[in-house]
Formats: C-alpha cells, structure tokens, sequence
C-alpha cells in the first residue's frame, strides 16, 4: 500500500502503568485507518501537565512501541506539536479518549477528530490510587520492572 492510499491516525498520551484501557484505545485506534502513530508524552511534557508518572519515558515509548498494532511512536513534547504532526505526517484522523471530548476540535480543520469511549472500570489514576494503598514504594515498582525486561531479554 502506498503513502497516498493508506489512512493514517495519531493519538496521544502517557501511557504510564500501561492496562488494558490503553490497548483497547489502541487497537480501536487502529480499526479507524491502516497506519496508526502513537504520541507518547515525554517526562519533561508531563512535568509541564503536573502528572507524575510511576514508569520513565523511554520505557513507556518501548512498551507502546511493541503494541502489534502501532506502526510508529514519537515523542510529544508539547501541546503545540499537534497541528504540526498532523501536517508532517499526513494525518487524516486524530483519536482521543472522550475524556478529552471537545479539547481537539479545533484541529478538525485539518483532520477527521474522533473521540473514542473509555474502558469501564479502569484508569491509570486508578492504579495508581490502589499502588499506593498497598504502600508499595516508586522503587520496587521500577526493580519489578527491571527485573522483567531482564526476563524478556533472556527469553528473546
């Protein structure tokens, strides 16, 4: 399939403690064209936004890189960089989750804008709320971590 012919959306977002809500905007994502480019926010955007993510940058973009259904990941920077990509990558959709419905419209000037519903019963801040009810520290959650990409490179 050549450039011209193939549909290409984008979407944004941190992806910290990646669920199973995260995939299913993913995969949804990817039903709405044939090439499906996945913003992942860096730790300095999130910084800006006043979110504290539990997993680094680099690690989440790994993660979502190795979603069979994203084709392309980038870095999002900032909020500006939207009209931009959408440009730079010949954007025809641009997906969000609905808690986001409304914030995007003004990029339908240059692409369809298709908010997609949230899983039911699942959220990073949710997560995030029972780690720290089981008191279980930043540290360990990043050892976990390490300890299961060691796991995966011994299995590769």
């Amino acid at each position: 399939m050549d450039n011209k012919s193939r549909k290409v959306v984008i979407t944004y977002g941190t992806f910290d403690l990646f669920h199973i809500g995260h995939l299913n905007l993913l995969k949804r994502a990817k039903e709405l064209g044939d090439y499906l480019i996945v913003g992942v926010s860096t730790d300095e955007f999130n910084e800006i936004k006043g979110k504290k993510t539990i997993i680094p940058y680099s690690h989440r973009a790994e993660i979502v890189a190795n979603i069979k259904c994203v084709d392309l990941v980038i870095p999002e920077y900032c909020w500006e960089q939207k009209i931009n990509d959408i440009k730079k990558y010949n954007v025809d959709v641009f997906v969000m989750g609905n808690d986001w419905k409304g914030k995007f419209d003004f990029l339908k000037e240059y692409c369809e804008v298709v908010y997609l519903d949230r899983t039911k019963d699942i959220s990073t801040t949710q997560l995030k709320q029972t780690l720290k009810s089981l008191s279980v520290s930043k540290f360990e959650i990043i050892k976990a971590i390490e300890i299961l990409e060691q796991l995966k490179r011994d299995l590769d």
